[in-house]
């Protein structure tokens, strides 16, 4: 047990003196580099107890294998930010916005709108990554708090995520709990949770809009005339959205659907947004092909600047790009490298093990599961380890029990899904 309890107490004591040392700078870099000594200290126990090099190597590469798939997401939704702030769309959703919602509604209508997304698209990431960032950019122009418009997004977001036949978790966590337990009944049993966390959260950021300070607004035909300086705002500019919507109801893969609105925006922006693209690229010698060219690229590598000479609406939209989630896909590969070797030696198994037996009542044992799944997304750094291990762990002790399969799988999703977002160096934590 020390030896399976060692590496955790190297992973908390790293990650706590970077995050000391460096505070909010400690994700670039940093927890990083913490993550990665952590597993090699796990490596070297794991060979203490008898295994290979070469079995912790090929689990360390399978570990990071995993997540190809999240990885390529995030460089296509890096992709998406870029070229929808050079095609207007965040911008119009925002000119829309603030002139639609009212302070007092608006972390409402943020959540509301946010879930309704989830839903269908399948994805709390992809609504984050889009609707997320234009609320934020909403929040700042209406002087409402930024942080608390991304929990309202957050929130949202999440709740569609479990409401949707169509997330991953939601499918996956079913067929790894087994006992006959469809998608359909898990989703259903997943709103007696979800509905009520809504349902009180929504009340609480309605009473936090009415303490909005309508003095620290900027006025709203101030910011729309700022807009229109910078952007040409329309509703074609809501192409990319609808096209994105679209590919989600067909049920198009998730980085092929984002990719691809991303590209149609940057190609959009060149028709609808020529004096912004211009000015981005600011390259004389170029025609206008290769500006063009210039512009899709960039913005979708290192994102889009706006150089409209109006500061906050540059600062608001000067964002996106692959490049700009490099840092975080560094935080993704070092927390899988050390919940991979983890798992290989038997660690994780070790450290549930005591959790299990000792779970003597119902109670308990729901507890018993939304602890590991809570502990596995600090430890592991990764939804999916917290979904899979106390699913795999923890099914056969409810079918001893006589527990239904939906119990199980909504403590794993409450648990292992939904608070990975808390976790910032978590695949989710980090980025959101």
């Amino acid at each position: 047990m020390l030896d399976a309890l060692l590496p955790i107490v190297v992973l908390i004591a790293l990650l706590a003196l970077t995050i000391i040392v460096f505070g909010i700078d400690a994700t670039n870099g940093p927890l990083q580099v913490a993550l990665l000594l952590s597993a090699a200290f796990a490596s070297l126990m794991a060979f203490k107890n008898g295994y290979t090099v070469a079995g912790v190597a090929e689990a360390a590469v399978g570990g990071v294998t995993s997540a190809v798939g999240a990885i390529f997401i995030l460089l296509a939704v890096g992709a998406l930010i870029g070229t929808w702030n050079m095609a207007g769309t965040i911008p119009t959703i925002v000119d829309y916005g603030i002139q639609i919602v009212s302070p007092t509604w608006f972390y409402v209508t943020a959540a509301v709108v946010c879930a309704l997304v989830g839903m269908v698209t399948g994805s709390s990431w992809t609504t984050a990554g889009t609707l997320g960032v234009a609320f934020v950019g909403m929040a700042s122009v209406m002087g409402l708090s930024e942080a608390t418009a991304a929990g309202a997004v957050i929130c949202g977001a999440y709740f569609g995520d479990k409401m949707t036949p169509l997330s991953e978790t939601t499918i996956l966590v079913p067929r790894l709990v087994g006992g006959g337990l469809t998608v359909g009944e898990h989703v259903r049993n997943m709103f007696w949770t979800a509905g009520p966390a809504l349902g009180i959260s929504l009340v609480i950021f309605f009473f936090l809009g009415l303490n909005a300070d309508p003095d620290a607004a900027i006025s709203t035909d101030a910011a729309r005339e700022a807009l229109a300086q910078a952007f040409n705002i329309s509703f074609l500019n809501l192409l990319p959205l609808l096209l994105l919507v679209l590919f989600a109801v067909l049920k198009f893969p998730p980085f092929l659907s984002i990719l691809g609105s991303a590209l149609f925006a940057g190609i959009l922006a060149l028709f609808t947004q020529w004096d912004a693209v211009k000015a981005f690229v600011d390259n004389p010698d170029y025609g206008p092909f290769l500006t063009g060219v210039h512009a899709v690229f960039a913005a979708m590598a290192t994102g889009f600047v706006s150089d409209s000479g109006v500061e906050p609406i540059d600062d608001l939209f000067s964002r996106g790009g692959m490049a700009s989630l490099l840092t975080t896909i560094w935080l993704v590969l070092g927390a899988l490298s050390f919940a991979a070797v983890m798992e290989h030696a038997g660690f994780l198994q070790r450290l549930l093990e005591p959790i299990v037996s000792r779970a003597r009542s119902r109670g308990s044992l729901i507890l018993a599961v939304n602890s590991s799944g809570i502990g596995l997304n600090v430890i592991a750094g990764d939804q999916y380890v917290a979904d899979v291990l106390p699913a795999r762990m923890f099914r056969g002790e409810f079918a001893r029990r006589g527990l239904a399969p939906q119990v199980l799988s909504r403590a794993v999703e409450d648990s292992g899904t939904v608070t990975s977002v808390l976790v910032p160096w978590n695949t989710c934590g980090a980025y959101i």
